[in-house]
């Protein structure tokens, strides 16, 4: 079962990072602050299309934006908090 972006879930924001690479792109905690447009996978393998305004909580600092989901960890986009 796939899940499904609401107000309140704990993401992953992908940082972009600096072009000289001062700062690599890493994963930052984030929550969902608003569902802006979701449409579920087609079939089980497909991704599903959702894009969300987030909070993300940096170490020096609260960023807000309205962000894709990408299963891949694109830059400038979230995803699903990995299981360990």
């Amino acid at each position: 079962m796939s899940q499904i972006p609401t107000v309140g879930r704990i993401v992953h924001y992908v940082s972009y990072g600096t072009p000289g690479g001062e700062y690599k792109s890493v994963c930052r905690a984030a929550i969902i602050t608003e569902v802006a447009g979701y449409a579920p996978p087609e079939h089980a393998d497909d991704d599903m299309q959702a894009r969300c305004h987030i909070a993300v909580m940096n170490p020096t600092g609260m960023f807000f934006n309205e962000v894709d989901y990408s299963p891949q960890n694109v830059p400038g986009t979230w995803h699903w908090p990995e299981r360990v």
